[in-house]
């Protein structure tokens, strides 16, 4: 008997570890260049939500915003590879580019949320971004695919403001989720801005990227 009983005892507790959900991070944008704020949310991300693994998606063309110096979706996507080369929990998928054209996130997501049905899906959204939600295709449905987590700026309130013309439901599950992470002031403007003015960028982005960037001239 026990056997039989250690026997169901094990059984139970297989099932239970089958039927946990897969707890995925999704991180989007131009990565123009990827740097080390990137890696940095992307590692807080994993430890607080307790996440399985943070997926970085590169975007073909981005539809909200006009980048200047914009690197091509090849060398985008192998400084992303270069960056995260040695982290088995990061990952990248190069589903936007593939696709093409402007890069909407509620495709992406729902494209995600087909290939992983079961998984909790966590949307990791800089503070700037979520202010401007209302303007982005779908925005309604692209909340209820995931659970959005907000990145708040180094040195502002980090309370996530959301637009008032969301209604009041989409509106409590965007302040759902905040990061408490490293306050770590980098964008990849001033990266390509230090570039083509001739300043170091070393420290700013990892050095795999930075020697790929010099071989490749970049953002002369």
């Amino acid at each position: 008997m026990a056997n039989v009983h250690t026997s169901c005892m094990m059984e139970s507790m297989a099932r239970a570890k089958t039927s946990k959900k897969p707890r995925i991070g999704i991180l989007g944008g131009t990565f123009n260049p990827i740097h080390l704020g990137h890696l940095l949310i992307a590692q807080d991300a994993l430890d607080q939500l307790r996440l399985e693994r943070v997926i970085f998606i590169p975007s073909a063309t981005p539809p909200h915003k006009m980048v200047d110096k914009l690197a091509s979706a090849r060398d985008r996507l192998l400084m992303i590879k270069l960056a995260i080369r040695g982290n088995g929990r990061f990952q990248v998928d190069d589903m936007e580019i593939k696709r093409g054209g402007k890069s909407y996130s509620v495709d992406t997501l729902a494209a995600l949320r087909g290939r992983h049905p079961r998984a909790e899906l966590y949307f990791i959204i800089g503070a700037d971004s979520l202010r401007e939600l209302h303007l982005w295709r779908e925005a309604q449905r692209l909340v209820r695919l995931c659970t959005f987590v907000t990145v708040p700026r180094p040195g502002f309130d980090p309370k996530p403001v959301v637009d008032p013309r969301l209604d009041a439901a989409t509106r409590r599950r965007l302040r759902q989720q905040v990061l408490r992470g490293h306050a770590c002031d980098i964008a990849s403007r001033e990266i390509r801005a230090r570039v083509a003015s001739g300043r170091p960028i070393r420290y700013l982005v990892p050095d795999a990227v930075h020697a790929y960037i010099r071989r490749r001239r970049l953002y002369w």
